[in-house]
C-alpha cells in the first residue's frame, strides 16, 4: 500500500508528531499522538491505530484522518510505526502494538487520557495486529520489552478494517511467510496457530467490530464472518459491516470512506463512552 499524506490538523485538535513511544530492536519506536486540543471535563478514552502494508511497508499516516475525527469527538488517537517483517518476525510487530498501549497507559494522566477506556483499530495486516493486541490479552510472551512494562496492554474495544485473523489460510502468500519467518514446514505449524487472532478469541475478548468487503481478493471477506461467528460463541458483542463488491482496502476512498468512519465512531463512542464504564 503507497504512502498516505498527512491532512492538516484542524483547530480543535493538537498533533505531537514524531513522539517515541517504546523502543524495539534497540531502536525508538515512533508515533503520531491527536488529542482534543481544547480542555474537555473529564478524561478521555483513546485508540491505538495500526497501519496496513503486508507487515513490511506503510505510514502511520494512513489513518491520521480517522484519528483527527476522532479527537474532535473527544477521542485521542495513537497513530503507530512498528518494525517491519524485513527487519524482525514475528512477534515483533505485536509486541510494538502492545507497547504502544502501554505507553498510553503510562502517561494517560499526563494525557487527559482515561486509562481504563482504550481501543485498538487497524487495517489488513494493522487489523492483524489490532486483532492480535485484543485477543492476546497481555500474554507475557508477546508483550516484549519495549518499555512501560509495569502496565497492562489490555483494550476494551476493538476495530479492524479487512484484517488478517487467520494466517493458517494463507500460508502460501509470501507476505505472511516473510512476517513468519518461514512457510509452517519451515517454523512449525504452532507459529501460524500462535499468529492467529481467531485461536484466541475467548470470554475476554473486546467488543468488536469489522469492516470488509465482499470483494476482497487479499485477505478473504469470510475470515471477518468466522471471526465474528467466534466472539458471538465466546459470549462478546461483535459486528460485522458488509460493503458488498468492495475490494481490499475499501475504506480508505469512496464511496466507503465516510460511512465506514462513521460506523467506527459510532462503536468507539458506544463501547469507549462514559456510559460504557
Amino acid at each position: 500500500m503507497s504512502e498516505d499524506p498527512k491532512p492538516l490538523t484542524p483547530q480543535g485538535v493538537e498533533c505531537r508528531d514524531n513522539i517515541v513511544y517504546g523502543t524495539g530492536g534497540g531502536r525508538e519506536l515512533h508515533a503520531d499522538l491527536y488529542l482534543p486540543s481544547e480542555p474537555v471535563a473529564a478524561r478521555v478514552p483513546a485508540v491505538v491505530y495500526v497501519h496496513g502494508g503486508a507487515w513490511r511497508g506503510g505510514d502511520r499516516a494512513q489513518f491520521s484522518r480517522h484519528a483527527i475525527v476522532m479527537a474532535q469527538r473527544d477521542v485521542a488517537g495513537l497513530c503507530i510505526s512498528y518494525r517491519f517483517s524485513g527487519d524482525a518476525h514475528y512477534p515483533a510487530a505485536v509486541e510494538d502494538a502492545n507497547c504502544a498501549v502501554r505507553f498510553l497507559r503510562a502517561f494517560a494522566e499526563d494525557l487527559g487520557v482515561d486509562a481504563a477506556r482504550l481501543g485498538m483499530a487497524g487495517g489488513s495486516a494493522g487489523g492483524h495486529l489490532a486483532a492480535m493486541v485484543a485477543t492476546t490479552c497481555g500474554t507475557a510472551r508477546l508483550e516484549g520489552t519495549g518499555g512501560h512494562g509495569d502496565y497492562s496492554s489490555d483494550v476494551q474495544a476493538l476495530v479492524g478494517f479487512n484484517p488478517v485473523l487467520d494466517v493458517r489460510g494463507m500460508a502460501q502468500h509470501p507476505a505472511v511467510v516473510e512476517f513468519l519467518g518461514g512457510t509452517p514446514r519451515e517454523v512449525g505449524q504452532a507459529v501460524y496457530e500462535d499468529a492467529s487472532p481467531i485461536r484466541h478469541v475467548d470470554q475476554h475478548t473486546p467488543p468488536t467490530l469489522l469492516l470488509h468487503g465482499t470483494a476482497d481478493t487479499t485477505v478473504p471477506y469470510e475470515q471477518s464472518e468466522r471471526f465474528c461467528e467466534a466472539v458471538r460463541a465466546a459470549g462478546r458483542h461483535a459486528e460485522l459491516f458488509t460493503a458488498e463488491g468492495a475490494e481490499h482496502a475499501f475504506f480508505n476512498t469512496d464511496p466507503w470512506f465516510g460511512p465506514t468512519l462513521e460506523r467506527m465512531s459510532e462503536f468507539f463512542l458506544k463501547w469507549l463512552g462514559p456510559a460504557a464504564q
